[in-house]
């Protein structure tokens, strides 16, 4: 028997809430030179790349994207990162993964800047579960949904052949 999957957001409703993250972003560090984007690999490297590009049209300060790859089934923190994190000192971080479950990924996401004096560090999530094993809260989401623990969350973005989609299933 197939999972049945439900459509939570399309991709016009995904783009409307990476918008509206955007537009809370400048708000937040509106008087700031510039605010690094850090994507975790893969699916929250593509949600930072499009909020870059709505930030790069409506923000007077500058962005740059940077990415992280995570070991996620490591028990300890693993990372690789496209940049030297000392060229984050006293900067705004903005955290950004595609679905926040059980917060492992952005405890580890942070522990890449614990060593450096940041500014500010803010988290950015698409879709926000509610299953928190890790005291994580992200500042910015897209949806918070209320799901039971079994159920999965499916987000396509960028893959060859399917229009943008979030379902659960």
């Amino acid at each position: 028997m197939p999972d049945k999957k439900i459509l939570i957001l399309t991709s016009q409703q995904i783009q409307q809430k990476i918008d509206r993250i955007a537009y809370q972003i400048l708000e937040d560090n509106f008087d700031e030179q510039e605010v690094l984007i850090a994507g975790i690999l893969p699916r929250g490297n593509h949600v930072a790349e499009r909020l870059k590009v709505m930030l790069d049209k409506i923000a007077p300060f500058e962005t740059r994207l940077l990415t992280i790859e995570l070991e996620k089934e490591s028990s300890k923190l693993q990372a690789k990162t496209n940049f030297d994190v000392q060229e984050c000192s006293n900067k705004v971080i903005v955290l950004v993964d595609d679905v926040l479950n059980s917060g492992k990924t952005l405890a580890y996401g942070f522990g890449i800047f614990l060593d450096v004096p940041l500014k500010k560090l803010r988290t950015v999530v698409l879709v926000d579960r509610n299953h928190k094993n890790f005291p994580v809260t992200t500042d910015y989401a897209g949806i918070a949904l209320s799901t039971v623990i079994k159920q999965h969350i499916d987000v396509v973005l960028n893959e060859a052949g399917q229009e943008d989609a979030v379902y659960l299933r």
